[in-house]
Order: C-alpha cells, then structure tokens, then sequence
C-alpha cells in the first residue's frame, strides 16, 4: 500500500485528502476529480458567489417554486431538519445578520444598530422556507436570506469521501480546514489522528489528537472568527432567537457523526444552545460531543457519548 497526499483551495480555505492506495493510480484524475467535488460545492452554496445557485434563490422572490441543484436541496433538507431536531438553535435563514455583523459577502463594517433595526425583518428558515426533493425545487415563504456557512462544509467534505469512494479508495481521510471525515483505518489498523486546536483566540495550538474510524468530525468555536466592535469581542456564530452573536460560556464543540454535514450543523447547533440545554440535547440523542466551556483563564469539559472523543 502506497499512501498519496492531495490538496487545494476552495471555500475560502483549503481541502485535503490522504489516501492509501495498492499499486499504481490515477493521481492526476483522483486530483481533478476531488477539486471538481468541492468546486460543485462552492458554486452551489457560496454566499460569495454572485452567482452561485443559492445566490439566485436568495434574490429569488417569494411564494415562487425555484428550481435548484439536487446537492443544495438536500442541504437545505437537511439543515430545516436539524433546525427542528434543534429547536431552531440551527438556522440556516440568518444571511442578513451575518452579513450587518460583518461577516458576509458585503464584509461591511459591523454595525449593531442596523442588526437591531433588522430583528424583526425575518423569521427562522423553517418557517420560511419549503424544499419539495421529490420535484427538486425550492419556495420562499416570506423575505429570507441563506447561509449556509455552518453546514456546506462539511457537505464538501462529505462530497471529498464520496469522490475517493468512487475511484475503489478503501483508506482515507478527507477534510476542508478542520472538518473531517475518515473510513477505515490506515494500513496495520492505525485509526486516522485528527488533532484538536485549543480555543485560544488569535493563535493556533494543539489541545490533543483524536483518532478517527469510519466517521465524521466538526468543530464549531468563537476563537477562530470574530468582530471587535467599541472593544468587545463578538463571535461569528449567530444566535437564532436573540438575533445577535453567540455569547454563553462555550469556548468549543466537537462532534462526531457518520457524515461531516451532520457533523457541522450539529456542532453549531450545540454551541448556541450552550452548556446546560445543549449538553442535554447531546445525551437525550445519544451523541459524541466535546463540550469546552472558557473557566476563567483556563477551560473546562464535558464529554458526552464514548471515549472516541476523549483528546
């Protein structure tokens, strides 16, 4: 068994793939084919990409049937799913706050005023948004902009696996920044080591390494993007019901998950729902999630689930 390397750029960021592989192979057409995979991706559900398909579904007016991608229909399915499961602490309809806090497209200087002018101006995606698979079309219900930032990542990643599953890679891992997902274990049976950052803001540092097999992992954080407004820090993460950025005592949540999609929306969900009703929902739906919540200067965590998430 050889092992192979591959990455590139896309989503803003880079993916990679770490392949084994007996013999020779085609690297050349594994390397087109996973960029064209991540591509499809970006082309789809970038918020920007003027003219990307969820672009077009943004300015698409209301109460009209649009139709759209299978790929982005069943990321849109998916995260109205999650959104309910997660009693709407996942909302993918918050485009507009995230885009007067700074961190879209515009990449306008936040503004918190405007935001609050705004809390009324659209209500959660599940309300406001209806996917029909069968016919591959997608309806407004009411004024809602998409962004699908904390679930099209690990979709891509997800679309990376199936990439390598399609040219008989029985070995790999596969990730875009630090969502990941693995099959199998390297030859000899060694699990993939994925290591996870400490939540300190401004710098990267290894907090330990967890091994994966056969599954998906996503971290959603309030260290890596943030706005400082009047000096106070304010996180990229959107909470849904209080139309503003995230504040609780979570640093940082890990989860796995069979796909990396499920993985990344979950992960977010869990962080806005915080350390009390999100560490709740991860045990009553049987999860593995790494809660690190910020104790002073230090940090404190909580494990649901088996040891898989242990660092």
């Amino acid at each position: 068994m050889r092992r192979y390397s591959l990455n590139g750029e896309t989503m803003g960021t880079r993916y990679s793939a770490v392949f084994y592989a007996p013999g020779q192979v085609d690297l050349a057409a594994i390397d087109a084919s996973l960029f064209a995979a991540v591509d499809k991706v970006d082309r789809q559900m970038s918020t920007w990409n003027p003219a990307s398909d969820l672009c077009r579904l943004n300015a698409a007016p209301e109460d009209v049937w649009l139709a759209v991608p299978p790929e982005l229909a069943h990321v849109l399915d998916a995260g109205l799913r999650v959104g309910r499961q997660s009693n709407g602490a996942f909302d993918m309809g918050l485009g507009q706050l995230v885009d007067d806090w700074g961190f879209g497209p515009a990449q306008r200087t936040p503004s918190p005023q405007l935001a609050t002018l705004r809390q009324g101006a659209a209500g959660p995606a599940d309300d406001a948004l209806e996917v029909d698979m069968a016919r591959l079309q997608v309806r407004k219900r009411a004024p809602l902009a998409l962004d699908l930032s904390a679930i099209a990542k690990g979709y891509g990643v997800d679309q990376l696996a199936h990439c390598l599953d399609g040219h008989g890679i029985a070995s790999y891992l596969v990730g875009i920044d630090g969502e990941m997902r693995a099959r199998a274990a390297k030859p000899g049976g060694d699990a993939w080591a994925v290591a996870i950052e400490k939540p300190v803001f401004g710098s990267r540092e290894v907090a330990g390494v967890m091994e994966l097999h056969d599954t998906a992992i996503a971290t959603s954080g309030d260290y890596r993007r943030w706005v400082d407004v009047a000096g106070v820090r304010y996180s990229h993460t959107m909470h849904p019901a209080l139309r503003r950025p995230l504040s609780n005592q979570l640093a940082a949540v890990t989860v796995l998950a069979p796909t990396c999609m499920q993985a990344d929306a979950w992960a977010t969900a869990l962080m806005v729902l915080g350390p009390i009703d999100g560490v709740a929902l991860a045990r009553k739906k049987g999860m593995d999630a790494l809660f690190v919540l910020r104790d002073g200067a230090g940090f404190q965590e909580i494990l649901i689930g088996g040891d898989a998430l242990r660092p």
